[in-house]
């Protein structure tokens, strides 16, 4: 690669990396396996970073990296009984306080015990903003496989929360 390439490589890994990590964290619940994801999303985009023509889509193409890497991961036979007693520690910000640390660590928590496709779809379409399309193309799926997704997701997701769904939504 050209230098002015890898210029051009590093300025968006600096840029973006910590959001990646961040989408990572979502799908997987750990900050160990998200780093290991978001690394193989910048190698993957590092390997075909000459051949991208619209830079505009870097995004996407990152974002499918990391959901593609999730859920290969989960099909491998070592992975599959892994079960989390608790939440990790996630990295505090200013604005983190109180009821939304409460908050944020419940949903974290039952995001955790939704099946793996059923967690990336939830992460793409309600943390990260992404349409049906956008999650379709991130997913590598069809539309109406979101839409499933989304509900058997959403119907897992008040499964797992059960009362705790209750206390988020009191103010």
């Amino acid at each position: 690669m050209e230098q002015g390439e890898e210029q051009a490589f590093a300025e968006y890994f600096a840029a973006r990396r910590d959001a990646v990590r961040r989408t990572a964290y979502m799908l997987c619940g750990d900050w160990h396996r998200a780093d290991d994801l978001a690394q193989t999303a910048f190698v993957a985009l590092h390997r075909r970073w000459r051949k991208i023509r619209d830079r505009g889509a870097l995004d996407a193409y990152v974002r499918r990296s990391v959901v593609s890497a999730l859920i290969d991961e989960t099909r491998r036979p070592w992975r599959r009984e892994r079960g989390v007693d608790e939440v990790p520690e996630t990295p505090a910000s200013d604005h983190e306080v109180g009821e939304s640390v409460a908050t944020r660590s419940a949903l974290l928590d039952g995001l955790a015990k939704v099946p793996p496709r059923q967690r990336a779809v939830l992460v793409l379409r309600f943390l990260e903003g992404l349409d049906v399309a956008g999650t379709a193309v991130a997913m590598k799926c069809s539309e109406g496989t979101v839409k499933s997704q989304t509900a058997r997701g959403l119907t897992a997701l008040r499964d797992v929360l059960g009362d705790a769904l209750d206390d988020l939504r009191t103010p």
